[in-house]
């Protein structure tokens, strides 16, 4: 098994994902819990974006993600280069043989950098809706780091994680990345067979 530690660095500002009312998010993970759905998966995480006021997992040690919170990005990321990469069922395999750790991804701060709010429009049957989401953030020019272990598999080389982790320049991480939010660029990775090397993309 191949380790492989990576450091990114915020592009732009990056929103929470998590409830701060913690009743609304043990209320909504517990339904899905009794559903038998995976309350793991980034899926998840992206339905509780209209559910109020959001932000990050927090501890003692500061404020931190999840490893799926990484791990999603990349199953993401395969699903749409799945073609350019030539690699059929590339996020299945990412799911089976790619993995992110530690369970805790600290992003060390012990608050974050501020708060937007944003208009949500909806179309129901009653008409237009707009309502008010409001976000924690963790500004431009955060550095995250977090290991990747590989099980061997010829088609996820160093090559592909490269191509993966461009993508994040165009979409990157956390609530509401299709307005621009979370992107990001790599700072370093080290693959065990070379100290350290940098990755630019510009």
């Amino acid at each position: 098994m191949e380790t492989i530690t990576v450091t990114i660095r915020l592009m732009t500002e990056m929103l929470g994902t998590v409830p701060k009312d913690r009743e609304i998010y043990t209320t909504y993970i517990e339904s899905k819990r009794i559903a038998g759905d995976d309350v793991e998966s980034e899926t998840v995480i992206e339905d509780l974006e209209e559910k109020g006021w959001t932000g990050f997992h927090s501890d003692e040690k500061g404020l931190f993600v999840y490893d799926y919170f990484i791990k999603g990005f990349f199953k993401h990321a395969g699903n749409v280069l799945k073609d350019s990469l030539k690699t059929k069922a590339l996020r299945s395999k990412l799911s089976d043989f790619f993995f992110v750790f530690p369970r805790r991804i600290y992003l060390g701060k012990t608050e974050p950098d501020g708060t937007i709010e944003r208009p949500l429009r909806a179309q129901t049957a009653q008409g237009p809706r707009v309502s008010l989401a409001r976000s924690d953030f963790m500004a431009a020019g955060t550095e995250i780091t977090f290991d990747i272990k590989l099980v061997g598999h010829k088609e996820i080389t160093m090559e592909v994680l490269d191509t993966l982790l461009e993508y994040g320049q165009l979409q990157g991480l956390g609530q509401f990345r299709n307005g621009g939010y979370g992107r990001f660029e790599v700072v370093s990775v080290c693959d065990g067979s070379v100290p350290s090397r940098r990755v630019s993309y510009r």
